[in-house]
């Protein structure tokens, strides 16, 4: 069964995830102010980032970076993709 929400990225009424994305109170939040068209978005511009910042998904460093990233995208101004990008 579909649900909508808010969607806090897109601002309008859109189809809700099905499932909690992320854990804690973070995945909470996502689950209830984030569309699917928003995560499938985020999604890709986070494969971006792994990329082009060849992030090693093992550190520490680089999964903390890419959860600050995933709360500006989603919630904040935004995340920038990184300087020089071109899609191919």
């Amino acid at each position: 069964m579909t649900h909508m929400v808010f969607c806090q990225k897109l601002q309008k009424e859109l189809e809700g995830l099905e499932f909690q994305p992320y854990p804690g109170a973070l995945g909470e939040k996502i689950i209830k102010h984030i569309s699917k068209q928003a995560w499938s978005a985020w999604l890709a511009h986070q494969t971006t980032l792994i990329n082009e910042y060849r992030l090693n998904m093992l550190d520490q460093k680089a999964r903390e970076f890419l959860k600050l990233e995933m709360e500006n995208f989603l919630f904040g101004h935004g995340s920038e993709k990184p300087s020089g990008f071109k899609p191919l």
